[in-house]
C-alpha cells in the first residue's frame, strides 16, 4: 500500500469514526436551543414587549400632562397679571 492509499484508509476510518460524533453533537445543540435558550429567550421578548407597552402608554400621558401644565402657567400668569392690577 502506498502512503496515499494509507492517508485515504485512515481519513475514512475518521470519517466513520467521527460521523457517530457531530450527530450526537447536532442533536445536543438542537435539544439545548429549544430545551433551554429558546425559552428563556421568549421570557426575554415578553418582558421587553409588556416593559414597551408600559412606555407607550406613559409616553402618551406624559405628553398630555406636558399639555396640561403648560395650559396652567399660562392660567396662572394671567391670574398673577390680573392680581396685580387689581393691587
Amino acid at each position: 500500500m502506498t502512503d496515499n492509499e494509507l492517508l485515504l484508509a485512515i481519513s475514512d476510518m475518521m470519517d466513520k469514526k467521527l460521523t457517530p460524533i457531530e450527530n450526537r453533537i447536532k442533536r445536543i445543540e438542537v435539544d439545548l436551543l429549544e430545551d433551554k435558550v429558546l425559552p428563556r429567550l421568549n421570557t426575554i421578548e415578553s418582558c421587553y414587549t409588556s416593559t414597551f407597552d408600559r412606555y407607550k402608554d406613559s409616553v402618551e400621558d406624559y405628553e398630555a400632562i406636558k399639555q396640561d401644565i403648560s395650559i396652567m402657567k399660562k392660567v396662572i400668569q394671567e391670574h398673577s397679571q390680573k392680581l396685580q392690577n387689581i393691587s
